[in-house]
């Protein structure tokens, strides 16, 4: 690529495709044209989704209120993931948005929990994290004051349809053109081997100095024409297949996502507004679609509006996700299972890091490096992450069992070594999952450690079980003060939920 960008061409619309195209638009406003390409004869993976608090900047970023979001994506407030069953048979553990206790400079609470466990005191981890208090209690009100002890950090669960169909509404009232149609073609430059142009079935051209591929899995652009590569991680992944089905909602909406490890894949329920999203992520070698329609079906907590949709996956990343002129976003740029909600971040991720290193010279090889280097790191962070939760459980089904003894990336053997001897966790640049987040998978699947920290041993075993019952007193005290979920969601909108 070289000489200064002014053309921005986003292939592709759902959330991906409008997301991208809002951003630059927002960002760059006049200093770029954005036009997006999509046919409405390719449907759109529209499911319940859910995601994690960086959510928010883009709103904000956008300016989009939350009583609007709320109510055209028919959202509700997510602050945790409930886990069922991933340790073993009936037991289940919360992965919060929060953090337990309070951190010293030195020595992170979960150093005083291991030492408390070990003189036998009773204590739960998860009774001094007040986003766990307020999934349970199902209160939500967003919390302020001076003392981060009761920050409560929030995400959302919407409809992704919904979602998208308001970003584009969002960028057509700023300047975002939408053209209709297929791509049949590309034109490349025949010195520099960028792309120039799309070309249309009608034979309309819409020419582009960079281009967003937001095909989705197909990768139109960075693997159809560029032929750059995926890099596959089945061997630690094996699911290859999502089944989801819409079901009636409940009376109370719930204020986290339930994970359901079965037996081979893992169960979700997302609570919506107007319906719940359900699906399970599972292995095709080990699970027919028949036999997962069963499994999905007889597991649901409420009824069935349609019919079951399989969606077939390759989990991995394009070897680059920025080529030559092309960079990939949402599913084209790779597919980590949505575990851990990481699928709309990591479109917000890969087009904040495109604006940081944004191309503005002759040059762009540099640009272009680091942003794949950040790409492959961050990539291998959340699959690591996802790995985890595999690797540590402690089910006896061939498929679990299988994934306990495999062998897993060297830094995470290392991560989970470490823990184990001494509960030391050190952190990764470009790591989204802060340490709290990693304790609670850890100690939700019984990987506990054998030591803690020194600092630890400060106080006597009198003030360390009086400092227990105070923080967790400390944690509960908002929860008398907050509203139900679903009063907050009415209030917040302006009318009561239809």
């Amino acid at each position: 690529m070289t000489g200064m960008v002014k053309r921005v061409v986003v292939v592709g619309g759902g959330t991906a495709g409008w997301m991208a195209a809002a951003l630059i638009a927002k960002v760059l406003g006049r200093r770029v044209s954005v036009d997006l390409v999509e046919s409405e004869q390719i449907g759109i993976i529209g499911v319940g989704e859910a995601t994690i608090p960086p959510i928010q900047t883009v709103n904000a970023v956008l300016g989009i209120a939350e009583a609007d979001f709320l109510r055209e994506t028919k959202a509700t407030v997510k602050l945790a993931i409930r886990f069922e069953n991933w340790g073993a048979a009936g037991q289940s553990y919360y992965h919060t948005f929060g953090a337990a206790g309070r951190n010293l400079a030195f020595c992170s609470f979960h150093h005083f929990w291991t030492r408390v466990r070990s003189l036998g005191i009773a204590v739960d981890y998860w009774d001094c994290d007040l986003n766990y208090l307020a999934a349970c209690a199902g209160k939500f009100a967003p919390t302020t004051g001076n003392d981060p002890i009761w920050d409560m950090p929030y995400a959302y669960h919407f409809d992704s349809a919904l979602y998208g169909q308001f970003l584009r509404r969002h960028c057509e009232a700023n300047g975002v053109r939408r053209t209709e149609g297929r791509i049949a073609d590309v034109t490349r430059c025949a010195l520099t081997g960028d792309i120039g142009a799309v070309v249309l079935e009608d034979g309309r051209t819409i020419a582009g100095d960079l281009f967003i591929d937001c095909s989705g899995s197909r990768g139109l652009l960075i693997q159809q024409a560029l032929r750059t590569g995926y890099e596959d991680w089945d061997h630690w992944l094996p699911c290859d297949r999502a089944m989801a089905v819409p079901s009636e909602r409940f009376a109370t909406t719930a204020l986290y996502t339930r994970s359901i490890a079965q037996c081979a894949g893992w169960q979700w329920r997302i609570p919506l507004q107007h319906r719940n999203g359900n699906g399970l992520v599972y292995s095709s070698r080990h699970l027919s679609d028949d036999r997962a329609a069963d499994v999905l079906l007889g597991n649901l907590d409420s009824p069935a509006l349609d019919d079951p949709r399989v969606i077939a996956f390759r989990t991995g990343r394009a070897r680059r996700q920025w080529h030559r002129n092309v960079v990939a976003v949402g599913l084209s740029s790779g597919f980590l299972e949505p575990l851990e909600s990481t699928s709309i971040y990591l479109i917000q991720s890969a087009v904040v890091r495109l604006l940081h290193l944004f191309p503005h010279g002759p040059d762009m090889a540099a640009l272009r490096d680091d942003y794949n280097r950040q790409s492959q790191c961050e990539y291998e962070l959340i699959r690591d992450f996802i790995i985890l939760h595999y690797h540590a459980n402690r089910r006896d089904e061939p498929f679990w069992r299988d994934l306990a003894a495999m062998p897993v990336p060297d830094r995470l053997a290392q991560k989970i070594a470490l823990f184990r001897a001494s509960g030391a966790l050190m952190p990764d640049q470009l790591d989204i999952f802060m340490e709290s987040s990693r304790v609670q998978v850890l100690l939700g699947q019984s990987v506990e450690p054998r030591a803690w920290h020194p600092l630890a041993d400060a106080p006597g075993e009198d003030e360390l079980r009086h400092q227990f019952a105070q923080m967790a007193a400390l944690k509960a005290q908002p929860l008398a003060h907050l509203p139900r979920h679903d009063d907050w969601l009415a209030a917040t909108m302006g009318a009561a939920r239809s």
